[in-house]
């Protein structure tokens, strides 16, 4: 500092005019008024209470497994502390508690998707081939921005998206702004680009001299090591192949890799710790896949009681699809009026099927296919083709959080991640009032309130 010069003056140079000076120090003082109460602010949140207990009280509570008259179930921060009847879950101390009353109303875990494409939207809308090769990529991620949203607050607070068809990884990206609370959605499990077998998946149909970009990624043999690898790299959470396509001579769908590459593919992804599922409609694709070691096979149109007997012995679980076999039909032209068409009338014999053999059986609708937000479509149709409502409730919620290794979710239990959906209604009675949606809690927060 220069001899005979005040701290002031470096604030207020002595040639400004006395009340330019003036109006800097009162612009000084404020700005020290300003930072005191920041960082004082900041001392206070450090020793903030604990965040405010919430209370839900309805007339039903499905606890995942079964179903409960009048419980009273209490979350503080993003955990169930406590779930049971009123006389043994007493209100919580102090004045820092929310408390809501659902009269009419079943309360019940968040729902798991176990099948959807949030980069797709309804064929009937843009086919698929369309959405693939002409959608820029900034399109199906703003599309996808508002089909997580919808998924979110239909009650599905987590769900599997397997595969962005042509997408690449947009769907880490979807899945990260997620957590960080950029957007809305459920909490992802991404699968990425997803395997097929070289010449076998679309779009189809181009010159043989055109190099169309494809729905997933081509690779076989010793290949699909390094793009099981690559994949996991970029940050899928599960590998997805495709154990069959509609690629026979007539365009039937037939097994597209061997055995020994399955097993190769499930084999490379276990050894760090991910899951591999697939898509299979034939009944040898369903049988390479269960004797490869996937989690869940998708789809399984062709299912026999000997497959899903193999299955249930592997521990692997089936996503039927159901909710998409119908809207395909639906676009078809088929009205609803019966008789149903042949391709129903057969997957309802394979869900009879699955049933008898006791497989273990998820709410997988492949939401994108139809409307995202229309999830729980696929729970109606589980119930309309044989499932007990109690059964679909615990497909969509306990049976997937066990299936998908999600130990916290799926549960009204006291310790897990506050997931919770109310409907007005009785789920039980009739199962299509999961559409009236009251409201839906997320890691504890109020997504969708009364």
């Amino acid at each position: 500092m220069p001899s005979g010069t005040r701290k002031t003056d470096l604030l207020c140079p002595p040639d400004q005019p006395l009340a330019g000076r003036s109006g800097r120090l009162l612009a000084v003082a404020a700005f020290a008024i300003l930072l005191l109460a920041v960082i004082s602010a900041a001392g206070l949140r450090a020793q903030e209470a604990p965040p405010a207990s919430l209370v839900l009280e309805a007339d039903r509570v499905f606890d995942g497994v079964d179903l409960h008259d009048g419980w009273r179930v209490v979350v503080a921060g993003d955990r169930i502390v406590a779930a049971g009847p009123p006389a043994s879950v007493p209100l919580p101390p102090g004045d820092a508690v929310r408390r809501l009353r659902l009269a009419g109303a079943t309360l019940l875990p968040g729902l798991i998707e176990g099948h959807g494409h949030l980069f797709l939207h309804p064929y009937d809308e843009t086919s698929w081939t369309d959405q693939v090769l002409r959608e820029p990529l900034a399109e199906r991620v703003a599309r996808a921005t508002v089909h997580a949203r919808d998924t979110l607050m239909a009650g599905f607070t987590t769900a599997r998206d397997l595969g962005t068809e042509g997408a690449g990884y947009a769907d880490v990206g979807l899945q990260q702004a997620i957590a960080k609370g950029v957007i809305p959605g459920p909490r992802l499990l991404v699968a990425g680009r997803a395997i097929v077998a070289t010449g076998s998946y679309g779009p189809k149909g181009f010159a043989p001299e055109l190099d169309v970009p494809r729905g997933a990624e081509e690779a076989d043999g010793a290949a699909l090591e390094r793009v099981v690898r690559d994949q996991i790299g970029k940050g899928a959470d599960l590998v997805k192949v495709y154990a069959d396509y509609r690629w026979g001579p007539a365009g039937e769908a037939r097994p597209t890799f061997t055995l020994a590459e399955l097993e190769r593919i499930v084999e490379v992804a276990a050894a760090s710790g991910r899951p591999v599922v697939a898509h299979a409609a034939t009944a040898e694709g369903m049988r390479r896949a269960a004797l490869a070691g996937v989690q869940t096979i998708e789809h399984g149109d062709g299912g026999t009681p000997e497959v899903f007997a193999l299955m249930r012995d592997r521990g692997v679980a089936w996503c039927p699809t159901l909710a998409a076999a119908d809207a395909i039909v639906r676009y078809g032209g088929w009205d609803g009026t019966p008789p149903e068409p042949e391709r129903l009338q057969a997957k309802r014999r394979t869900m009879q099927a699955a049933l008898e053999s006791g497989v273990t059986i998820l709410a997988g609708g492949d939401a994108g296919v139809f409307p995202h937000g229309d999830n729980a479509r696929e729970l109606e149709l589980m119930v309309d083709y044989g499932m007990t409502p109690l059964a679909t409730l615990r497909a969509a919620t306990s049976a997937s959080a066990e299936t998908l290794a999600l130990p916290t979710l799926g549960r009204i239990v006291p310790g897990a991640t506050a997931d919770l959906l109310a409907v007005q209604g009785d789920p039980i009675g009739d199962i299509a009032v999961l559409r009236d949606v009251l409201l839906v809690i997320q890691d504890g927060v109020l997504v969708r309130e009364p």
